[in-house]
C-alpha cells in the first residue's frame, strides 16, 4: 500500500502554540546609561516602547518602589 501524502496549509492546526518576544540579558548600568541619554536628547523611540512591561528581580522592584514613593529633599 503505498503512503498518502498531505499538503500542510496551517489550517487543520489548532492555535495553541504561543510565540513568545525573544529575551536578551543586558546589565542594569548598560541600560540606565542608554536610557539616560535617550531622555536627555528626548528621543521618540522612547514613546513607542513607553507601555511595553519589563522583567526585573523583585530585590530591584522592592529598591525602585520604595524610591519612588520617596519626597524629593529640600
Amino acid at each position: 500500500m503505498r503512503p498518502r501524502l498531505r499538503l500542510f496549509i496551517g489550517a487543520d492546526e489548532q492555535q495553541t502554540a504561543t510565540v513568545s518576544e525573544p529575551e536578551v540579558s543586558m546589565t542594569l548600568e548598560e541600560l540606565t546609561r542608554i536610557l539616560a541619554d535617550a531622555i536627555i536628547w528626548d528621543r521618540s523611540w522612547l514613546q513607542d516602547f513607553a507601555d511595553e512591561e519589563i522583567r526585573v528581580s523583585a530585590d530591584l522592584f522592592e529598591v525602585l518602589s520604595t524610591y519612588g514613593h520617596m519626597r524629593p529633599s529640600a
